[in-house]
């Protein structure tokens, strides 16, 4: 009686493991042109940079000539070049200042679309406009126009004496803040879809409890609201990094950029400039999600 039993185990195993090996090919079918893409648009640059920038890159009429010259493009932008210091610590300040104040705008904005009222899409459709148009030619004509700046705020009295008041390693953001304030404001569209659909998300009878315990709204938000919006929160702080970092408009891209063919520059010492711009974007990241990390283990711990 116990025969068949003993004889169909294996073959329902080996059915399951079939089973298994066709959805894992599935898988890898959809994922090898993600692969593939990446290889030979961004890898194969990524390694050809970073070997450029161990060597000096001169072009001539037979073509590309490479010097090796081990790392001193290198040092030559860190010891040498105060320009490219000097737009890497003011690219890291303004980071630091643009970041909180997208996410807390972006944040406000998301709970006002996640209410109830009519031409709710329309509003939507109005805070996701900036996105369309914050890149090019566009945004580079509405910067030149001052359309970046609250009309009339940075060029006051009251705030130019302000500004020379403060120390020297708080002028900096503070001037950036007042001159670039509706900018930063407009890199605020994707940051409040992503929250809105985080809170539509969130199970309602979780505030119907809290409200039957007698909690009100401004509880609900800082106990319930709040911390099931601290991985997205997260998220759109990383992602704002990024967006912010290859922005056209930003210097440092845009100082890179002009030193690729120029006389003092060049292709390799370019290509330096590129990596060590990367390292620090990748320590802005780190310290962002190190210090959201240590906050949300003070808040669950």
């Amino acid at each position: 009686m116990n025969a068949p039993n003993v004889i169909n185990v294996p073959r329902t195993r080996r059915r399951e493991i079939k089973h298994r090996t066709r959805e894992a090919l599935s898988g890898y079918m959809f994922v090898i042109v993600w692969i593939v893409g990446f290889a030979v648009f961004t890898l194969w640059p990524l390694a050809q940079t970073l070997y450029f920038s161990v060597n000096r890159v001169t072009i001539s009429a037979t073509g590309i000539n490479l010097e090796y010259i081990q790392w001193q493009n290198y040092t030559r932008a860190l010891f040498t070049d105060p320009t490219f210091v000097q737009l890497l610590i003011e690219y890291a300040i303004e980071t630091l200042v643009s970041v909180p104040i997208i996410l807390i705008f972006s944040m406000i904005i998301a709970l006002f679309l996640n209410l109830n009222f009519r031409f709710k899409g329309l509003f939507r459709t109005i805070f996701f406009l900036p996105v369309v148009i914050t890149s090019g030619p566009v945004i580079q004509e509405l910067v030149s126009q001052g359309a970046a700046t609250v009309p009339g705020l940075a060029i006051t009295d009251s705030v130019t004496q302000f500004l020379a008041d403060l120390p020297r390693y708080l002028r900096n953001p503070v001037e950036y803040l007042l001159t670039s304030f509706i900018l930063i404001l407009w890199f605020s569209g994707v940051q409040i879809l992503i929250y809105l659909s985080s809170l539509q998300k969130m199970d309602p009878s979780i505030y119907e409890a809290a409200a039957i315990d007698g909690a009100s709204a401004w509880e609900s938000f800082w106990k319930i609201t709040l911390p099931s919006l601290s991985t997205t929160t997260l998220v759109v702080a990383i992602y704002t990094i990024i967006t912010l970092s290859h922005f056209s408009e930003n210097r440092v891209i845009r100082y890179i950029s002009g030193q690729t063919y120029a006389v003092e520059g060049g292709i390799g010492y370019s290509s330096a400039m590129s990596f060590l711009y990367f390292f620090v974007l990748i320590l802005l990241l780190g310290l962002v999600y190190f210090l959201m990390n240590a906050r949300g283990r003070r808040q669950y711990g």
